[in-house]
């Protein structure tokens, strides 16, 4: 089932590359920027889960032990925010960089585009707002592009929005379509702390 995912995932990042490619003129990813992996809450799957675990167990053990060390740190946290929303860095991100990058889960290797959410509403990722993304054409107070500023690029290629939410992107029709179930779906911060003990992480 997990290779089924594997080619899941090959898919994706075929996809991703074009859509990031057709929007260059507005994306300003970097490597160590990892805002991205900071502050939030990173929704997976199960199948994501173990996929990431395959990557950890290849991880160095002086590596295992900042990971582990995050997650003892964020779990103590965690129960201070009980009942709340908890919002966290990564456990596997180390001095700015994914230590599982080639593993990682799909809401990381989308993020960073403009995405179709609920309803059609159009959302800019949240980077945006920190100089990022697609702010040479955002107008900051009403959230939306600017026509006025989109055209004082003199870029051809328009800024869009993908379908590329991740409840579209975890959908039961990609699960029939690759053949491989997606499970359980939660925060990564509480799988990693109920398999951090399994997984020797």
């Amino acid at each position: 089932m997990i290779q089924n995912y594997v080619t899941y995932l090959k898919f994706l990042d075929e996809k991703f590359t074009r859509f990031f490619n057709k929007q260059k003129p507005f994306i300003f990813c970097k490597k160590g920027c990892a805002k991205c992996c900071k502050n939030a809450q990173f929704p997976y799957s199960e199948i994501e889960v173990e996929y990431l675990l395959l990557g950890a167990w290849q991880l160095k053990p002086e590596i295992k032990k900042i990971v582990a060390d995050n997650l003892a740190r964020k779990n103590k946290k965690k129960n201070k925010y009980e009942g709340e929303k908890f919002r966290y860095d990564c456990p596997f991100l180390i001095n700015n960089e994914c230590a599982v990058y080639d593993y990682r889960g799909i809401v990381c290797r989308s993020f960073g585009l403009m995405t179709v959410g609920a309803n059609e509403k159009i959302q800019v990722p949240f980077c945006c707002f920190q100089g990022l993304n697609y702010s040479n054409v955002i107008d900051y107070e009403t959230k939306k592009v600017s026509q006025e500023k989109y055209k004082a690029l003199g870029v051809e290629e328009e800024p869009s929005a993908f379908n590329i939410n991740y409840e579209f992107l975890t959908d039961t029709d990609f699960e029939r379509g690759f053949n491989f179930t997606f499970g359980e779906r939660k925060p990564l911060i509480d799988w990693m702390i109920d398999k951090a003990q399994q997984y020797k992480i």
